[in-house]
């Protein structure tokens, strides 16, 4: 099962791509920033995915919006 997320917000450049999965950081640090965070919610996401044996993947384009996407291993038990 692959699961994603998409967006259609303001997007994310390619060369911060690595960025937005350092804790408490966000790529507007300015005072005057318009969106709200403590910068941990996609760090504690990739974690979270990748204790479950999968990778988080990120296409962005800005302008245009970000997809994250991973797959999730599903275990199928015999009865």
């Amino acid at each position: 099962m692959i699961v994603s997320v998409v967006d259609t917000g303001i997007g994310i450049p390619s060369s911060r791509l690595q960025d937005i999965f350092e804790p408490f950081h966000q790529l507007d640090s300015s005072s005057t920033r318009q969106y709200n965070g403590t910068g941990l919610g996609l760090s504690l996401v990739r974690q979270i995915v990748e204790a479950h044996g999968s990778m988080l993947e990120v296409q962005s384009m800005e302008g245009r919006g970000s997809t994250f996407k991973f797959p999730l291993l599903v275990v199928m038990e015999s009865a």
